[in-house]
């Protein structure tokens, strides 16, 4: 099956990177000491006696690296996906920057709506930060969209409109780019011979060359980099690094891998002790060692602290911490609207700051719970906020409760209280740049977050109405399609997710 999926943004332009930029190619040293580290990295660091590596976690002989090189772009020619050759810098920027923690399938549509508004660096740095976040709503970590606008204006202000041109260029110059940004956006735009290590990457690396250990310490990862530049090819470096990230997202998967279908099967540490385990335990009774361990383990920094289970094979590798459980909060939130003659419904919003989560996007009035309160309680504590943001005495009595919405953000698991209030015009004057009233299609337009439309969706009570609010022309699911999801899902909570997020994201 040819690829469609993975990288899909970034194939279009490796034939662009390969052709005619070889005289210009260099290679790029990626030391720990030049990067910016954390101060538990560098304490870790100072702190540890250094341990040799075995040679087993690489590749010590470099006609194997060759061999590797050659196996794996001749598997990613045949099976890449065909796209038109365009080549700008910016192309491969800003898709690097979207795909940061988010799939290709959610963001290829933003990705072609921003390039049909912003196709250059000084369109999108005369664009206003409302615009940018317009743009960037419900695609998540906002802040991404705020420092590629930053990184434009720098640009076009600061450098004169000229690119940077190496992977040190880039990650002193522009806000927002890592150090895998860099070195990805410089391999595939400029051509330099650096490795380029994502999440896709790092399970490959792993389970070839059966490193073990967590894979986030810092003496894993700079193993991970190190290798990573060992393996890329000095021709072909942006096409390599696009292949390892493909071959990461179709083949080697972090469940369920297609071994069988891997290109570089034969330098696979952990598909080798994968086979070798089960030839041994066909041998009932057997004492046979494992060939396929590191000699030093148990003194090894890239070996794992736990003993292989079988049951897992490959996926035994890599080795991550368990997640942080998210951070709990619940939120009261009021739909206020109110009704002008002659004019459609508006919705009070106010806008968030400029920092910190959802900087800048715009949100109904809302007040983040310290404590538990009677329904009363929160509707008086709502009815104070909205008295002094529209600078008007109003009555708790008119704020009717309508339930609650959960969304989930990386760190945070949030559950809105969401409550409804219907003013009279003369009740509604706004004071302060900071608010503003919207009908129904500039809401639609707004830069606001997921997690209002999930709001929005539970307030209304009417399906109908939530279709009108958040349709476009060729957005045409039928009420039947709509009943049905409800009918599938398992609590009322349950339905208000499920139906809003297939209704927001679910949009031409």
């Amino acid at each position: 099956m040819a690829i469609t999926e993975g990288r899909l943004i970034m194939n279009g332009l490796r034939s662009a990177v390969s052709k005619g930029k070889r005289g210009r190619m260099g290679t790029v040293e990626t030391s720990a000491s030049t990067r910016k580290r954390s101060k538990q990295a560098v304490k870790e660091e100072d702190t540890t006696p250094p341990v040799p590596q075995s040679s087993f976690h690489t590749f010590s002989d470099p006609a194997d690296v060759v061999q590797l090189r050659s196996q794996l772009l001749s598997w990613y020619d045949k099976e890449k996906r065909e796209l038109p050759e365009i080549f700008m810098f910016v192309l491969v920027w800003v898709s690097e920057i979207m795909l940061q923690q988010t799939q290709v399938a959610t963001v290829k549509e933003y990705y072609k709506r921003w390039l049909k508004k912003w196709p250059t660096v000084q369109d999108l740095a005369a664009a206003t930060i409302e615009e940018v976040n317009q743009m960037w709503s419900g695609l998540g970590y906002y802040s991404r969209g705020r420092r590629l606008h930053e990184g434009a204006q720098k640009v076009v202000l600061e450098l004169k409109g000229r690119m940077p041109r190496t992977v040190d260029d880039l990650l002193k110059q522009l806000p927002g780019v890592g150090r895998y940004t860099a070195a990805a956006v410089g391999s595939i735009a400029l051509g330099q011979v650096t490795g380029a290590v994502d999440g896709n990457v790092i399970r490959v690396l792993c389970r070839v060359r059966a490193i073990g250990a967590d894979s986030t310490r810092p003496t894993v990862t700079e193993a991970l980099w190190n290798l990573s530049n060992l393996l890329v090819d000095p021709e072909r470096p942006g096409d390599f690094n696009q292949a390892l990230m493909e071959l990461g997202a179709q083949v080697c998967t972090p469940k369920g891998p297609l071994c069988i279908k891997c290109p570089v099967q034969s330098h696979c540490r952990s598909y080798h002790k994968e086979q070798n385990t089960a030839k041994l335990l066909d041998r009932k009774g057997s004492n046979l060692p494992d060939i396929e361990d590191c000699i030093n383990s148990g003194a090894c920094p890239l070996c794992p602290s736990e003993p292989w289970n079988n049951d897992l094979g490959v996926q035994n590798f890599p080795r991550k911490p368990a997640k942080k459980a998210p951070r709990v909060e619940r939120t009261l939130t009021c739909v206020v609207t109110r009704t002008r003659e002659e004019a459609n419904e508006e919705f009070l919003l106010l806008q968030r700051p400029n920092k910190g989560l959802l900087a800048g996007l715009w949100e109904f009035p809302s007040l983040l719970l310290q404590e538990e309160n009677s329904v009363e309680e929160q509707k008086k504590l709502l009815c104070n906020e909205i008295s002094t943001t529209l600078r008007t005495c109003l009555s708790e009595t008119l704020i009717r409760y309508v339930g609650e919405v959960v969304h989930i953000f990386s760190h945070i698991h949030q559950t809105y209280v969401v409550y409804s209030l219907c003013l009279k015009e003369q009740d509604t004057q706004t004071h302060t740049g900071k608010t503003q009233w919207l009908d129904r299609s500039a809401l639609q337009e707004a830069a606001v977050s997921t997690g209002l439309k999930k709001v929005c969706f539970i307030r209304c009570l009417n399906v109908c109405e939530f279709l009108i609010m958040f349709s476009r022309p060729s957005f045409m699911f039928t009420i039947l399609q709509i009943l049905k999801l409800f009918d599938s899902a398992d609590g009322l909570e349950d339905k208000n997710s499920k139906v809003s997020f297939y209704l927001v994201f679910q949009l031409d």
